[in-house]
């Protein structure tokens, strides 16, 4: 810890300065070598599907290495950045409606056992519909079906509960009070942090693609290490194509996905929970959260951008995307027209062809597996993801038929939203 740091820490007083502390940093130091060791499995990428996918195996019994090139939830990957909506509602889609539900029992689960329950943000969602779009009513037939907690809007209802927002005629809406945001990158490393202290070794090192067949014995990193594991999950979210090219090469197609944070009025509490949720304008195809943390109210087109590499490319929004952002303020949100961005991103999603999951052994090695495509709305999903994959390594039986690898093609037709 730099004396800066320490002298302002110790201003705080001990309580106030063992929260700042605590705030944004987990331990998950990693292993010194990886020369001499051996896994039951070694897990590739700690983004949000590996680093729970670890964290289920560990739970399993299993010793555990988790390998990334850049480090938990990195700027450059998919599972990085601030914050990440969690929903239920998925349109017909019933399978991705009862895996988000059991996704936020686990992480709420975990959230309590770290003592960090601020990391999920209940400000409830709003998904935004008009007319009879099928979409939306298909969603609000599962959420009864399953007896989820929600709401159906009526138009006058939405205009007296958020005056903030325009709603058009013909608009109505569901709100999904449980449902909210997870503060992303502090997700993952708590995750991260607590599958180490339970066993599993973490280590940063660019592993290179697998060579040979039939059954994989080691993986080689870009600095001459080996990794050595009984089994192997790749789940390297944008890189997932590259690193296991035999498998996947041209069915991951990474876009570029730009993220704007605006500045609310001073001391205007409209634009923050309770007073407005996360909220999904679907026929739009763009969503937001209120001011969490003060960080500001951020939008984003949820549309699938240009084609991007997360280790090249540079992550400067474009004046068309702003325009693009401003113009949907101006329509929903016209308090905000003219607020100020007070901070960008950009991001990527590793789209599927249809935006289903990938969770599926590897064609070319029986003791290896993949786990990714998350496709713009897979962070949510990551501790019924890791359990799911963890299943899958532990009794190699086959794969849930819309997460196979056999029906991921190499045309984008989006077809799960």
């Amino acid at each position: 810890m730099s004396q800066k740091r320490r002298t302002f820490l110790g201003t705080l007083g001990a309580a106030s300065a063992a929260a700042f502390a605590r705030r944004d940093v987990f331990a998950f130091a990693p292993v010194d070598s990886l020369k001499g060791r051996t896994y039951d499995v070694a897990v590739i990428g700690a983004g949000v599907f590996g680093a729970w996918t670890a964290w289920h195996l560990r739970q399993a019994g299993r010793t555990v290495l988790l390998v990334d090139k850049y480090g938990p939830a990195s700027a450059r990957a998919s599972s990085g950045g601030e914050s990440r909506a969690i929903r239920l509602s998925y349109g017909p889609d019933e399978i991705y409606t009862r895996l988000a539900h059991r996704s936020l029992g686990q992480w709420r689960a975990l959230f309590a056992k770290v003592s960090r329950p601020e990391l999920f943000q209940q400000t409830g969602v709003l998904w935004l519909a008009k007319g009879d779009l099928p979409s939306p009513r298909a969603s609000l037939a599962t959420l009864k079906r399953l007896g989820l907690p929600h709401e159906h809007l009526q138009e006058d209802d939405l205009r007296r509960r958020y005056p903030q927002m325009v709603v058009p005629d013909g608009g109505w809406a569901i709100l999904e009070p449980e449902s909210g945001a997870l503060l992303a990158r502090r997700a993952v490393h708590a995750v991260v942090a607590d599958a180490v202290a339970s066993g599993v070794d973490y280590a940063t090192a660019d592993v290179r693609p697998p060579q040979g067949g039939s059954r994989l014995s080691e993986l080689l990193t870009a600095s001459g290490e080996v990794v050595r594991a009984g089994a192997y999950v790749f789940a390297c979210g944008p890189w997932l194509g590259q690193v296991t090219p035999r498998a996947l090469e041209g069915r991951i197609f990474p876009t570029r996905q730009q993220i704007f944070f605006f500045g609310v009025p001073a001391g205007d509490r409209r634009f923050a929970p309770p007073a407005l949720p996360t909220w999904i304008d679907f026929d739009q195809e763009i969503y937001g959260m209120p001011d969490l943390e003060g960080r500001g109210f951020k939008a984003s087109d949820d549309s699938h951008g240009d084609p991007f590499d997360p280790d090249r490319g540079e992550r400067l929004v474009t004046a068309e995307a702003t325009a693009k952002v401003r113009a949907l303020l101006a329509r929903r949100f016209p308090a905000l027209k003219d607020a100020p961005i007070v901070e960008t991103r950009v991001c990527q999603y590793e789209n599927t062809s249809n935006g289903d999951f990938v969770v599926d052994r590897h064609p070319g090695f029986d003791n290896v597996w993949l786990a990714g495509g998350g496709s713009g709305h897979g962070f949510k999903h990551g501790p019924a993801v890791g359990e799911f994959a963890k299943e899958r390594v532990l009794k190699g039986d086959a794969p849930e038929p819309r997460f196979a690898l056999a029906g991921k093609e190499k045309a984008q037709k989006r077809a799960v939203h």
